[in-house]
């Protein structure tokens, strides 16, 4: 029984990546059907930058800020002062997801920029010591380096850019708001 737990509580960037999927699915189901793609779009972006954005990196907030220790162990790295600056990025990255998952396109698009930048680097930065770098050079196979945080690195830019992409292709009716320009 524990085992689960111990998956899910250790994966959580993906566990709430997943629940952000699930909760867009289940606000749909009590959607009048047929589903405009604007609703669904809505939807998914929504929880994914409640979920998958906010809460994760609000965690990951308390990870490094007060878990130093074990956070620096799940990615195989020496902890270091440096915990505590990732862990405050991750706060205010958390912040802006959460108020994000409300707010208008602009306020998206530029929600989704840090969380992009900051991933992508971490998956592909091989130059400056990124995840593959670590694993290559390193020879770092930590849970935290090259598990399931490597796919989701450089997945969950890119579904959220799509979702981004997506509601603003097919804005909800009336919502002018949401146009980027």
């Amino acid at each position: 029984m524990s085992s689960p737990l111990v998956f899910f509580v250790g994966n959580y960037f993906v566990t709430f990546f997943i629940i952000g999927l699930i909760a867009a699915g289940i606000s749909l189901l009590n959607k009048p059907k047929p589903l405009r793609i604007s609703e669904v779009s809505e939807a998914f972006l929504s929880y994914h930058l409640l979920f998958a954005i906010g809460i994760n990196n609000l965690i990951n907030f308390v990870f490094h800020v007060f878990f130093g220790d074990v956070a620096a162990k799940f990615i195989g790295w020496e902890n270091s002062p440096f915990q505590a600056e990732v862990g405050f990025a991750s706060l205010g990255v958390g912040i802006a997801g959460v108020i994000a998952s409300k707010a208008s396109l602009p306020f998206r698009f530029a929600t989704l920029i840090p969380p992009w930048a900051f991933s992508l680097g971490a998956a592909g930065g091989h130059i400056y010591g990124g995840h593959i770098y670590q694993m290559m050079a390193k020879h770092n196979f930590s849970p935290g380096n090259v598990g399931l945080v490597l796919p989701i690195d450089i997945l969950m830019p890119i579904v959220g850019f799509v979702f981004l992409w997506l509601s603003y292709k097919h804005p909800q009716p009336g919502a002018a708001y949401r146009k980027l320009t």
